[in-house]
């Protein structure tokens, strides 16, 4: 149960994608929501001990609780003790991005020509030059196309170049991911589709159809970087191998069924989006040869750019759906701005702690990335909960954070929740998260930071293939309710 990363292309249609991460979302309402909770909260007097006991998560429970206005600790429980903040670890991203890159900061996408257009014939090579928008998909690359054949380019006498050196290029995210996990895709200066590939099938007469394409609502360039084969075999569920620049995937034909799709992670996301330009650019006249890697960064005149939302707007959504390729993308290209090309995450993650003790005074923060997916990843809730609260003062990071409704035990959202939680949450195979802020019904504000892991449970299922291993959906439901329950009782006794 990985964070919150299977999302279509369109932010209206992410939540449609998850079905391939094993997390469960708070989703819209039911219309006919009861009237009462089916799971009642916790009395006033019940203790935070007694919510934990009788959780009976095992492994180990943190949190801390903190007023913001004078910065008393009004609570804690194992609160200097290091533990891994899964996506709740984008909290801290977006705010050192938010420094060092400003929040009206936009990315930017290029289509660049090294030489002259004369009578709509390019004379040099054409260049599409990322610039680590970690948004960019099928529709914004449709329309970098449109817009250099109505420039009145028809026809490219040099290469087709593809440029992802604004950023590090970085294989996957995490190495103890299964193969087919698309929240964690590979990370570059030039990303599509947050660097997935849509692989769809069919069942026709005894066998299957399958394609692999960069589609959208309304383009499905095909690409020949990624291929699938249907494998009679019961288990592993997908294989992976790289194959003379061929990503190749084979699948177990008894896990199909007649028809379905997933979105899979790219690892050449340059060339997956330049084939998907190629395609793009052929279904408006323009042919252009296969795409090749550019050895250095583009010289040349501008033919159609296209630039992301602001990095404000970039983050609410990231934080809001939990997508990895924005914070790692978003992450890099902070460090990027602070005047160092990082050779990893690992070195970016350290850059960023080192910001975060000097700025926050989070002595125990020890990321080894930009969204919280590496298990290794470390820090105490004390820590976290200060951040909040010192973030929370100066005013940046509370409206980015999405309302956090209660739910009863269907996952319906509970009719009347008399107080606010603004939170992140966080979720690995048995490590649960959540921080953020509320404030009670009397109006005190307050901070506070909650995690649960089971890293001996985790170690057992890290590495299995499988999308949602055995037990990891029970232990996350049964963590949330925790959180929950410590929620309530923290909005009544500091009223």
């Amino acid at each position: 149960m990985q964070d919150d990363e299977q999302m279509k292309l369109r932010r209206r249609d992410f939540l449609t994608g998850l079905s391939g991460t094993g997390i469960t979302l708070a989703l819209p309402a039911c219309a006919n929501a009861p009237e009462r909770s089916l799971i009642p909260p916790p009395k006033p007097a019940q203790s935070a001990d007694s919510i934990v006991s009788r959780a009976g998560l095992g492994g180990d429970i943190a949190y801390a609780l903190i007023d913001i206005s004078d910065g008393n600790l009004l609570e804690a429980r194992g609160a200097n003790t290091g533990l891994p903040p899964a996506s709740v670890a984008k909290a801290i991203t977006a705010l050192y991005a938010l420094e060092k890159l400003g929040p009206g900061y936009r990315f930017s996408t290029r289509v660049l020509a090294t030489g002259p257009v004369q009578g709509g014939v390019l004379r040099g090579d054409l260049v599409l030059a990322g610039g680590g928008d970690p948004t960019l998909d099928t529709d914004a690359l449709a329309g970098l196309a449109a817009r250099l054949v109505q420039g009145g380019v028809r026809r490219v006498e040099g290469r087709f170049l593809v440029w992802g050196g604004a950023l590090p290029a970085i294989d996957q995210i995490a190495d103890d991911q299964a193969v087919q996990a698309g929240y964690n895709p590979s990370v570059g200066g030039l990303n599509l589709n947050y660097n997935r590939v849509y692989f769809e099938w069919t069942r026709q007469s005894g066998d299957y159809r399958v394609t692999m394409d960069a589609r959208s609502d309304r383009f499905r360039p095909e690409v020949r970087l990624a291929r699938m084969q249907v494998a009679n075999r019961a288990s592993p569920l997908y294989t992976f191998q790289m194959a003379r620049g061929v990503e190749q995937w084979s699948v177990a034909r008894g896990a199909l069924g007649n028809s379905g799709s997933r979105w899979l992670p790219v690892r050449q996301p340059d060339l997956y989006a330049g084939e998907a330009f190629q395609g793009l650019a052929a279904a408006q006249g323009l042919s252009l040869p296969a795409p090749q890697r550019a050895s250095a960064a583009p010289q040349g005149q501008t033919l159609a750019e296209h630039r992301s939302d602001t990095l404000a707007e970039l983050l609410r959504a990231t934080l809001r759906y939990s997508t990895n390729l924005s914070a790692e993308a978003i992450g890099l290209s902070a460090t990027v701005a602070s005047g160092t090309m990082p050779r990893d995450l690992a070195q970016s993650g350290a850059l960023m702690n080192a910001w975060a003790r000097a700025r926050y005074g989070m002595s125990s923060l020890n990321m080894v990335d930009h969204s919280g997916l590496g298990a290794a990843s470390r820090v105490s809730m004390s820590d976290l909960a200060n951040m909040f609260r010192r973030a929370g003062r100066e005013g940046a990071l509370k409206p980015l954070l999405r309302e956090h409704p209660f739910r009863d035990s269907n996952g319906r959202r509970l009719p009347e929740q008399p107080f606010e939680v603004r939170a992140k949450t966080g979720t690995l195979y048995f490590v649960s998260a959540l921080g953020g802020y509320i404030r009670s019904p009397g109006g005190r504000e307050m901070a506070f930071a909650i995690c649960s892991s089971d890293l001996r449970q985790r170690a057992r299922v890290v590495g299995g293939g499988e999308d949602a291993p055995a037990g990891t959906v029970e232990w996350a439901r049964t963590a949330r309710n925790m959180q929950q329950d410590l929620l309530y009782r923290w909005a009544r006794a500091y009223s």
